[in-house]
Order: structure tokens, then sequence, then C-alpha cells
């Protein structure tokens, strides 16, 4: 645990540095207080020395000055390490999340990755802040205390710590408990927060269904598993402190005792006893408060852990040869492919030449591989066995950059983020220019309802472009994947779910879109399956037929049945 924050403080190791001295510094104060006892004791109350009455007030409060001041340099210190750390995990998570292979990110949800990134990487945060700054600071202030305690009777001081090694062992019990209970606490936290983000995700749903009053009973549920978690970790912690103070006042009564025979017998002078009993007295806070930060050091073990596990994914493979832009064809060659954890295969021997330009249909019933075919292109999956090769290179071979730089995508699940129209659509090709953003928007028919936005270009569109309709979404898109001009296009579903008139300003889109473009069309309207160079048909991850319209509509065909069977459910523009 210590060797891997010390990691992660390296780069600040001044400020770690600086902030120890001043712990060491804050713990002197502290030891000079308990030993002004003595000379406060014996030169006042029982000298009856005024020239020492006059100065030690004075010395008291410089002492406090002095250690208010050094306490509020170093807690600044540790908190701002602390925030410095947390601020470097959170870009190194996001950095490590966004090269893992999309396949990752299906295994678990994105509000459990959002919910380590977010609460693991605060409690490190918290960890530095708190828990480290008591190890330096308490743990110095502990040594000196004692110090002046053996050094005013070290017989007593030996039997006022017979007590610590009983109650450091408990401690250590409950702290390793605590550490599996904050274990469960957190995947509680990610529970609800996946829960949360789905319920507000889908809250039409949750509203015409009437749903609400069911969800809140599930979410009454699941807090009250988590409210369990939280108060067994809370009874942990609080009965850590009971424990430290059951122990520390047998420690207090046994010197209170014995050292007051002491006095009385004049074994010891009333200074140096209440000088050491100070001291003893002060010990039991910093013990007190080291048994805390142990609780805080086991919760951290369990945050660290988690995030360990995101740590240890592992990121996509990078070939390591350049890919040229494509000049002649995508090639599959004896394509196998199946989801982590299945079974079966999705696709199975899938052999199909592609020429630069053409325009491929995939179609074939849901279930049948086309968005899985499609997927393996820009390698967001790597194929099972066989290989996809672009002018002859094995994609698996070719940088992802290189490969990915060459590929467009839209879609019919519309990915927009909370910004600009104009951001949006720059995303496809960050350093393009006004005039090349407003010929995008152009020719993906968008310029004029952008037009109309309040803002214009500079409008905020919305989480997910909320703000605009399904429509007007899929043309940003289309202007985004038209800014950024690649040569190999994939269109999955690109029209589905739209009404007629936006269909036809979207289909204009594509046209424009897909000239002098090697297209994927997947099970898109009838009317772009027409102008295919060549409709492949899939079948439980099969190839069944190749052929243009006209031609699988004479075989009789896979392609025919399902025409067919459109046509007489009233779809004719469908397929």
């Amino acid at each position: 645990m210590f060797k891997r924050m010390l990691m992660l403080v390296k780069p600040y190791w001044g400020r770690m540095l600086l902030a120890i001295v001043l712990s060491l510094l804050i713990s002197g104060m502290n030891g000079a207080l308990a030993w002004l006892v003595k000379p406060a004791l014996d030169g006042i109350f029982l000298k009856k020395d005024a020239a020492l009455l006059a100065l030690l007030p004075f010395g008291v409060l410089v002492v406090f000055l002095l250690r208010g001041v050094f306490s509020f340099c170093q807690a600044y210190l540790m908190r701002s390490t602390g925030a410095k750390v947390m601020r470097d995990i959170w870009n190194h998570l996001y950095r490590h999340l966004l090269f893992l292979p999309v396949n990752e990110f299906k295994k678990e949800s994105t509000s459990s990755i959002l919910s380590r990134v977010i609460n693991d990487a605060g409690q490190l945060q918290s960890f530095m802040a708190g828990a480290v700054k008591d190890i330096f600071v308490e743990g110095a202030t502990l040594v000196v205390l004692l110090g002046v305690a053996f050094y005013r009777k070290w017989e007593l001081a030996i039997l006022a710590i017979t007590v610590f090694p009983a109650a450091f062992y408990g401690v250590q019990k409950l702290g390793k408990r605590l550490k599996t209970v904050s274990i469960e606490a957190h995947k509680k936290i990610s529970i609800i927060t996946e829960f949360l983000a789905e319920t507000f995700g889908g809250i039409k749903m949750v509203k015409v269904f009437r749903r609400e009053q069911a969800l809140m009973d599930i979410f009454s549920g699941k807090n009250q598993d988590f409210y369990r978690d939280l108060m067994r970790s809370t009874r942990l912690m609080e009965f850590t402190s009971l424990l430290m103070e059951v122990v520390g006042g047998v420690g207090i009564a046994f010197v209170l005792w014995y050292g007051g025979r002491l006095v009385i017998a004049e074994s010891i002078s009333p200074g140096d006893f209440f000088s050491f009993l100070a001291a003893i007295f002060m010990v039991y806070t910093p013990a007190k408060r080291l048994a805390s930060a142990n609780n805080g050091i086991q919760k951290s073990r369990a945050a660290l852990e988690r995030l360990d596990d995101l740590f240890a994914k592992t990121c996509e493979a990078d070939g390591n040869e350049e890919l040229a832009p494509m000049q002649c064809s995508i090639e599959f060659k004896d394509v196998s492919f199946r989801y982590p954890l299945s079974k079966n295969d999705v696709l199975s021997n899938i052999n199909l030449e592609v020429k630069r330009g053409e325009i491929i249909a995939i179609v074939g019933r849901s279930g049948a591989g086309k968005t899985s075919l499609a997927d393996l292109v820009p390698r967001f999956y790597d194929t099972v066995s066989g290989g996809i090769f672009i002018d002859g290179v094995d994609i698996k071979n070719a940088k992802l950059a290189s490969l990915r730089e060459q590929i467009g995508l839209v879609s019919q699940d519309i990915i927009l983020f909370n910004d600009t129209a104009k951001a949006n659509i720059l995303f496809g090709n960050p350093g393009a220019s006004e005039d090349e953003i407003i010929a995008a928007a152009k020719a993906a028919y968008a310029h004029e309802f952008i037009l109309e936005l309040p803002n214009g270009y500079d409008t905020i569109i919305g989480e997910r472009g909320v703000m605009v309709s399904g429509g007007q979404r899929q043309r940003l898109s289309i202007a985004r994947a038209i800014l950024k001009n690649p040569p190999i296009l994939i269109l999955d579903e690109a029209t589905s779910s739209l009404d007629t008139e936006s269909e036809m300003k979207v289909q204009m889109a594509l046209d424009t879109l897909m000239q002098n473009r090697t297209t994927f069309v997947i099970a898109h309207r009838l009317s772009t399956v027409k102008k295919a160079d060549r409709i492949v048909v899939l079948e439980k991850g099969r190839i069944v037929e190749t052929g243009s319209h006209e031609e699988l509509m004479k075989s009789g065909g896979t392609y025919r049945r399902l025409y067919d069977l459109q046509l007489s459910a009233g779809e004719t523009d469908n397929l």
C-alpha cells in the first residue's frame, strides 16, 4: 500500500518532504507544551517565581502560534498533494479506459466504471489529505511525547504503554474487517450509480409505463443494502475509537494511582509527575488518531484494489505497420468471430472482397451478424480465425490510428456530445476551418436547421443531442463524417426509426456522403439497397447469397423471402 502511494506522490516529493519537516516541528511544539508543565508547577506554584510567571504565558502563546501556523501549512501541503494525486489518477485512468477494447465496456456497465473513477479515486485523495497527515504528525508527536514521559520517569512510562500492544492488535484486526466491508460498500455504490443512470436515461419509459413507484421500491432496497454496509463500516470505525478510549483510560488510571503514591512518598516531585502526566494524557490523542488512520489505510486499500482491477485490463493491441490510404480493396479471408465469453460463432468462414468505391449492402434477419461484420473493419473486435486485409495488409498488423483514420461511421445509435453543434461536427476533424464546417453541414442538409437554433452553430445541443430532433441528430452525425472525409464508410441502420420527411433528408445526405467511398450499408432502406453495387445476405453468421437487387429477386432465395415478408407487412420501403 505505502509503496504504491509513494509511487503516486513521487512527482511531488518536494511538497511531501516539506510537509514531513513541518510534521516534525508540530510534534516538537506538542512536546514543548508537555515539557513546560514542570517549570510551571515547580517555578510558579512551589518557588513563587514572579519572573517565570511573566515569561511563561508568552512562551505558551508562541508555542501555540507556531503550532497553528505549522499545522495550517502542513495540512495545506498534504491536501494539495492529495488533490494532485487524484488529478493524476483521473488522467491516467481516463487515458487507460480510452484505449481499452470495446468488448471491455460490454463486460461492465459504464456507471460502474464511473463509480470507480470518481468514488475510489476520491477515497485515495481523502487518504492523502487525512490519514497520511495523521501518520506523519501524530506518529512523530507520539514519539516526542513518549520521549518526554521517559525522560521524566521511565518506570512510569513503561507501565503506561504496556496496554498499547493489545490495543493496536485489536485495531489491526478491526482494520482488516473494515477493508472487506469497504469493498462491499463500494460495490453497492456502483450498483446504485448504475441504477440511477438507467432510470434517468430511460425516464420516458418510466413515466409512460407508470413505473415510478416500482422503481422507487427497488431503489429503496438497494439504498438499504448500502446503508447496512455503511453502518457496518461505521460500527467498526467507532469501535476502534471505543477500544482506544478504554485502553487509554486503563493506562492513565493506573499511572494516576501509582504516580500519586510516588509523589506522596516524595520519590518524584509534583512538577516531574504532572509533566509526565501531561505527556501521557497527550500521547493517547495521537494514538487514537493513528488507529483512525489505520481505518483510512484499510478503506484506501479497498479503493486501490478496485482501481487496480481497471488498470489490469489490457489495452487494445496495436500493430506496427503504417496503413496507407486504401487504393484497391478490403478482403475478408475465412473470417470467423465470436464475442468474448460466448461459445458460438457469430460469423463463420466469411469470404468477401470489396473493391475501392464499391457500395456493399449487408442484409439479413436480426442476429444474422450484420453489425458484427462491420465492427471487424475498424477492429472494434478481432477475428477468431482468418483475417481482414486492406490492400493486402492484415489490419491486425496495422497501426490502429492509421486504420481508423480511414473509416467513418454513421449508426442508428447516434452519439452526440453535450456541446455546440459546431463542436459536434468538428469532432470528425478538429483542425477544420469555419468554411469547411459549413460546407459539411450543407452537404448533410443540416445547415438550415442549425441556423434556426437559438445561437446557430454555437448552440449547445444537450446530452446525446436531446435539444434537436432524431433526423437532425442524424444529419449532424453525417456532417461529422463528411468533415472527416474518410475513404471507407460504415452506415449501420442509419435511417431506421425516422419519419418519412426526416428519412428523405437524411437519405439525400447519405447519398452525398457515399460518393466515391467504399461503403458498407447495413440493413438500410430498400432505396439504398437497390443502389448498392452488391447485396450480401447473411443468415446465422454465414454468407448465403450475393448479387444485385434484381439478381437476388430472380433467384428466389433468402433475399426474395425477406422482401416478400416485408411486402406482405406493408413495408415495401424497408429491408
